[in-house]
């Protein structure tokens, strides 16, 4: 919710911006209305560069992958910060549900880029059952780019629980099973 919020400011600053530095409008406000067309683009490609940040949402997954959380504490939390879609793009036939990360949301674990959410819980309607035998009562993770060893390394610093799965080459899966 919040990241909406801060969306929706930016956009109206950006747009309240753009009416000031456009020519007819800005004379008003004591910009020459000679100004040229290279200037107003120098000068709103400048502001886009400074907005950027605030325009993405980004999140640390780091904290919650230390396994101290539900699936459900962990993937309601993404789907409330507008970080990850709240229908499921794949369910595994074990009931792994597998969440995208949402246009705009920058999600890392550990340094890592993430590409996946992954989490189940059971009798939770917040996730769909697969048609095999659940991978348990509560588990999650995440899905990233990078080589199994040096995602294994940077968990294993982080002193987390988490165990780490190879994908497929240098796609790694970051993932907790309390169970």
């Amino acid at each position: 919710m919040q990241g909406a919020i801060i969306i929706g400011k930016v956009r109206a600053l950006a747009g309240l911006y753009l009416k000031m530095l456009t020519c007819d409008v800005a004379s008003g406000f004591g910009v020459p209305a000679h100004c040229s067309d290279h200037t107003m683009k120098r000068t709103l490609f400048a502001l886009f560069i400074a907005l950027l940040p605030a325009i993405c949402a980004a999140a640390e997954l780091d904290e919650p992958l230390k396994c101290g959380v539900s699936a459900h504490e962990f993937i309601g939390s993404l789907e409330q910060q507008y970080l990850i879609d709240s229908t499921p793009t794949r369910v595994e036939p074990n009931s792994i549900n597998a969440f995208r990360p949402t246009s705009g949301a920058d999600l890392t674990a550990y340094g890592f880029h993430v590409f996946a959410v992954v989490g189940f819980q059971k009798d939770d309607p917040m996730f769909r059952t697969g048609d095999g035998k659940p991978i348990g009562d509560s588990a999650y993770g995440a899905v990233v780019f990078g080589w199994m060893g040096s995602v294994q390394k940077a968990v294993t610093e982080a002193h987390s629980p988490a165990v780490v799965h190879k994908v497929a080459p240098h796609i790694t899966a970051i993932f907790c099973n309390p169970d």
